[in-house]
């Protein structure tokens, strides 16, 4: 299976997770807008009371440099770790 479908697969169970911690889930989120985007392309939230936008921010921000692929199967990777679990 090629490296896209596999990533795909594994967004689509990342969905039928039991419900996961914070730090799981942002993780998810990074690498997912890594792999799907390429690096950050937005600015930092200003407000600093929004405290969902900004650890968002950061954990995409944190994989700046890592290439598309690569974020895919690190998502792979979790996400079948995380079924494991």
């Amino acid at each position: 299976m090629e490296l896209r479908e596999q990533f795909e697969q594994a967004v689509a169970t990342s969905r039928q997770l039991a419900e996961q911690p914070n730090e799981i889930l942002l993780a998810l989120y990074g690498l997912y807008k890594q792999a799907t985007e390429g690096d950050i392309n937005i600015e930092k939230p200003t407000n600093i009371f929004d405290f969902k936008g900004i650890a968002k921010f950061n954990a995409w921000n944190e994989l700046k440099g890592t290439s598309k692929e690569e974020a895919m199967k690190k998502y792979i990777d979790l996400v079948n770790s995380l079924q494991k679990a």
